[in-house]
């Protein structure tokens, strides 16, 4: 089985280099054929250069939409299991492991793991989140910071949908929940270890933004 770890990236040279070395460290306890590849979505900073320089491979979409970036490097991907990543979160190291021996299992058609973010400036936000992870819980919303699947069941329901411009990854996960279940498997959510991931865009949006 081997695994393509797809990174979407648009201008993340403050934040690539610290998700790439942790995939790696990551990545050198896991016995499976492996691929990192860093969809470049037209950056206009270095993130093209870091991503080489750390020794993935880069391919490139420049249309400004989530959903068509991953897409993209899907297609270019190799890989009998996918792993999406955002490109400012962290991997704890036994994670790619924990989802290889999940996905032995052939009735386990993919899954997601649960988000920690950085300490935010607004303190208020935590609070705001323990209510998302609620109603996350009760309609099964589970976050594209890191979510994975087989490669066969990203084919058969044509990845991710292009036409949204957010929430993406939450479609996706209910498309691939319904598949799963349709076809006798299920999904695997992974509560720990939780991967790590920037509290940037809470930290700038306002209230109302971030409400909706």
């Amino acid at each position: 089985m081997k695994i393509s770890i797809i990174i979407p990236a648009y201008n993340e040279e403050k934040y690539l280099k610290s998700t790439l070395e942790k995939i790696r460290i990551g990545l050198n306890s896991v016995s499976n054929q492996f691929e990192v590849i860093v969809v470049n979505n037209n950056s206009e900073d270095k993130t093209a250069e870091i991503a080489i320089n750390s020794g993935a491979r880069v391919v490139n979409e420049s249309i400004h939409n989530i959903g068509k970036v991953r897409n993209t490097g899907a297609k270019s991907a190799s890989g009998d299991v996918f792993i999406f990543i955002d490109a400012d979160t962290l991997v704890p190291e036994e994670l790619f492991q924990q989802i290889a021996d999940i996905m032995q299992d052939k009735k386990c058609f993919g899954g997601a793991v649960a988000v920690a973010y950085e300490e935010f400036q607004r303190k208020w936000m935590k609070y705001y989140l323990l209510g998302w992870k609620f109603w996350g819980d009760v309609f099964n919303m589970k976050q594209g910071a890191a979510q994975f699947c087989r490669k066969t069941a990203f084919k058969e329901l044509s990845g991710y949908d292009e036409s949204i411009f957010m929430g993406e990854d939450i479609e996706f996960y209910w498309r691939l929940s319904k598949f799963a279940r349709q076809n006798n498997g299920y999904l695997h959510f992974i509560e720990n270890p939780k991967v790590i991931t920037s509290s940037r865009r809470f930290d700038r949006m306002n209230l109302l933004k971030t409400f909706f």
